[in-house]
């Protein structure tokens, strides 16, 4: 394809507009050392989403035992039931610490001075595609997170029951694996109705405070760029259609609306301001114009998600597009 990345000749409404190979972008020599670092992280993502994907409860043990306090043998059942989950659920949230490290040695990259994002983009499209792939994970984990409540179940009666007979001196083995403070921080990021996503705003608000000499539009510029470059892949035909295939629709949409939702709590007027960098109408559109199965999760992280999208400075007909 040669240039992986090309400027779009027709400038709309002054937004950068690009195309970038989200399919075969590879890391050239100077990637290399953060892509490695990067990719030891993501490769261990799909083992994340199929372990959450297969995460069945023990809502029937737990109930079974509450209902029978007296009976040891259904509180055991309970408690052996619980306590694997509990070291699964623990992998999970020791992933999200992985990929927050992950985010802040990509966001140094794409960020950092001399260059400007959208030549960071052009010279570094493998690590771009790297952030993209955390995005996408991202959505998609708090997707399914979303539809299992029993890992909330779960984790509660954990806590119970280990407090419970810690009170009796019993021997804990489990609490080796998740000790006291370990639970207290797991509780935080399974409270999160979108913990994955939650765990990156937090990581990109940290990545701006810390990084005090560098101005925060390296930061937001480089995330409004990558919105505008995932919107007008999606609603240029000609090159939505050079995608080999057609799941990178949706990753280009997850990543879009990931991208926006971290510009929202970065920046201090958020992204949905007249003044915002990222053209909020325009993504909307694209994201209506696809079928409804496909985007109605992604609508619904626009709408909860955000931080400032019942502000005031916010404008009624994007609002509207989202109720």
């Amino acid at each position: 394809m040669g240039n992986l990345l090309k400027v779009l000749t027709r400038e709309i409404e002054n937004y950068p507009h690009f195309f970038l190979d989200f399919e075969n972008a590879q890391p050239t020599e100077g990637e290399c050392e953060v892509w490695n670092q990067v990719n030891a992280v993501l490769q261990d993502s799909e083992s994340i989403l199929s372990g959450l994907q297969a995460y069945k409860g023990a809502g029937q043990e737990i109930r079974d035992a509450i209902q029978n306090p007296s009976d040891f043998m259904l509180q055991e059942r309970a408690w052996n039931s619980v306590c694997p989950l509990v070291i699964k659920l623990k992998k999970f949230y020791s992933f999200s610490l992985r990929l927050e490290e992950a985010l802040g040695s990509l966001l140094e990259s794409l960020t950092c001075p001399p260059c400007t994002p959208t030549q960071h983009l052009e010279k570094e499209q493998a690590l771009a595609k790297q952030f993209a792939e955390i995005l996408h994970f991202t959505l998609r984990f708090d997707e399914l997170k979303m539809r299992i409540p029993a890992i909330q179940n779960d984790f509660s009666y954990y806590r119970r029951t280990i407090s419970r007979n810690r009170i009796n001196n019993m021997n804990l083995d489990i609490e080796n694996e998740v000790n006291n403070e370990m639970a207290n921080r797991m509780s935080l990021f399974y409270a999160e109705a979108t913990p994955m996503l939650k765990t990156l705003s937090n990581a990109t608000t940290n990545f701006v405070s810390e990084n005090k000499t560098l101005p925060l539009e390296n930061t937001t510029d480089c995330l409004s760029t990558m919105a505008s470059v995932c919107k007008v892949m999606l609603e240029t035909p000609e090159y939505s259609s050079r995608f080999s295939s057609e799941d990178t629709l949706l990753f280009c949409m997850r990543v879009m609306v990931g991208v926006i939702i971290l510009y929202d709590h970065v920046h201090p007027n958020g992204a949905f301001n007249k003044s915002s960098k990222i053209d909020m109408k325009g993504c909307i559109k694209v994201l209506k114009d696809q079928p409804a199965d496909n985007v109605e999760g992604l609508l619904n992280a626009l709408k909860f998600t955000t931080k400032h999208l019942n502000d005031e400075s916010t404008p009624k007909n994007i609002r509207s597009m989202l109720q």
